[in-house]
């Protein structure tokens, strides 16, 4: 699947930044294009693989370069008044060349909380493709604030695009871990899984087919009718094999010795999909009334093969009672492990977000009680009643 990128933020910016970084790396040709856009300077200044053309730095005439504090009203502003500039460098992607936009943001901080959801309806307005969204929430310890803007963005950024994919910071952050190391580690999470996800069905040239291709439709319709998306990732090491590994040979099963492979291949492959699934998901949910989803298992061609894969399929249909759940195999050589990637979409089961608006609300409660007080106790402090002084002016 080919996406242009575009990193709103902070955030955002790093996450793009990563994913141009790994489709370096894969040579998993995602990344068609690649887009930064931020109110500080410093932010932009700090990515590494984002070519500098595609930086763009908004809101000069009202932040200076220095970012918007927090204020996602504030974010959302600029991004309003600064969209022909973000447009100008969305003008440079062939088109054409690509399959959906990606608009990646954290929910929780100014610009990109604010600005996500404003290009993703001005991008929608003016294309035909898809344009899907991945937000990132806070975790619950970085403050009221952050909550109540993850809950404000969260509630307008799903409206505004064709599917939003979730990743909660708080089921992935380590006790004792650094802030900066903390986030590295969840910006890789984040890219390996989404990383699988998309580069399934590309096929180079020479390279391996699959028994069951998943290429750029499957993705778009498991996320067509919107709502919000969950990722599940498990993987094991494998030790990869140069013979009997080719497309007839999964299919007719080869020797006798290969048969009692399929049977351990096959129940490796059910075993993944349960842990990808049951596991750790990008967005903790349950998957009990999953609308849609999705299932890719990648690795040595000879570690997949189409029963079990088909049984995964099967058993995500059962857990779920969705009718609509595709699936296929990604073969990479060389790649040491399988992978079990599955994308569950329109999920409606999710206490994190319930909490996160519960929360919320009672910080914006909070927020007003304060400013009411701080009125009233600023107003004490300069008015003595007992001896008033005339203002200067």
């Amino acid at each position: 699947m080919k996406l242009a990128m575009i990193g709103f933020g902070q955030a955002g910016g790093k996450i793009v930044d990563k994913f141009v970084e790994y489709d370096q790396r894969h040579g998993s040709g995602i990344v068609r294009a690649a887009v930064a856009v931020n109110s500080a300077k410093a932010d932009l200044m700090g990515l590494e693989h984002i070519p500098q053309d595609k930086r763009v730095l908004i809101g000069q005439s009202r932040v200076k370069g220095h970012g918007v504090g927090a204020d996602n009203e504030l974010g959302a502003e600029i991004a309003e008044e600064d969209i022909d500039e973000v447009q100008g460098a969305v003008d440079s992607i062939p088109v054409h060349e690509v399959d959906a936009f990606l608009v990646v943001s954290g929910l929780g901080g100014g610009t990109g909380s604010g600005g996500a959801p404003v290009l993703a309806k001005h991008l929608k307005r003016i294309y035909t493709e898809p344009v899907y969204g991945l937000g990132v929430l806070p975790g619950g310890d970085e403050g009221g604030i952050y909550t109540l803007n993850a809950a404000r963005s969260f509630q307008t950024f799903v409206r505004e695009v064709d599917n939003l994919m979730v990743f909660d910071n708080d089921s992935w952050r380590k006790t004792g871990e650094s802030v900066q190391g903390g986030y590295d580690e969840i910006n890789e999470e984040i890219v390996t899984r989404f990383g699988v996800l998309f580069g399934a069905g590309e096929v180079e040239q020479g390279g391996e087919v699959a028994e069951s291709v998943v290429d750029s439709s499957e993705i778009i319709n498991t996320l067509a009718g919107g709502g919000v998306s969950t990722v599940g990732y498990a993987s094991e090491t494998v030790e990869e094999k140069n013979s009997g590994s080719g497309l007839l040979s999964r299919i007719t099963g080869g020797s006798e010795d290969d048969q009692i492979d399929t049977a351990h291949t096959t129940n490796r492959i059910t075993s993944l999909v349960r842990k990808a699934a049951l596991g750790r998901l990008t967005l903790p949910c349950e998957v009990e009334g999953t609308e849609r989803a999705l299932l890719v298992m990648a690795g040595p061609p000879e570690h997949l093969n189409r029963k079990g894969i088909e049984r995964g399929r099967k058993w995500i249909e059962e857990q779920t009672g969705s009718m609509e759940v595709r699936g296929g195999d990604y073969p990479i050589r060389n790649s040491g492990k399988v992978a079990s990637v599955i994308l569950l979409s329109g999920v409606t089961n999710v206490p994190r977000i319930k909490e996160l608006q519960q929360v919320a609300i009672e910080a914006q409660e909070n927020i007003d009680e304060i400013r009411q007080e701080s009125d009233q106790n600023l107003e004490n402090l300069v008015n003595d009643d007992e001896d008033e002084l005339e203002s200067l002016f």
